[in-house]
């Protein structure tokens, strides 16, 4: 069954400033949530695409940095060119079309691919 109810992340930037990259959804799917898979990131992709990646991540340091999260009205789509890698599973078994799994940001991982988003301080 759909879940009707998700998890809005206050304070969460809703896009990438300036740009048509979006970081939330607005509502639940009635259809259920979109599933996260892990998509290839590539070298010859788009310069933008990797500022909205970069802006993300830093979004998502900001707001949780290295402890659990629900996923919420988090971006799918947005998620799905971190996940594998940057953000993590937390769960276990984890149900990628699911509002309520959990997920964790690893800030190594992340200050590797992404060393200019954000101060990562002491912990990557």
């Amino acid at each position: 069954m759909a879940l009707d109810y998700m998890l809005k992340h206050r304070g969460f930037p809703g896009r990438l400033p300036g740009t048509d990259f979006q970081f939330t959804l607005r509502r639940a799917n009635p259809k259920g949530a979109t599933p996260i898979e892990r998509r290839e990131r590539r070298n010859d992709r788009k310069p933008s695409d990797r500022r909205a990646d970069a802006g993300f991540v830093a979004a998502l340091w900001e707001n949780f940095g290295d402890q659990p999260f629900e996923r919420g009205n988090l971006d799918a789509g947005r998620l799905s060119w971190l996940f594998g890698r940057e953000v993590l599973p937390y769960d276990d078994p984890f149900d990628p079309a699911n509002y309520e799994a959990m997920l964790i940001l690893d800030p190594r991982a992340a200050a590797m691919a992404f060393p200019d988003a954000t101060d990562w301080g002491a912990s990557a």
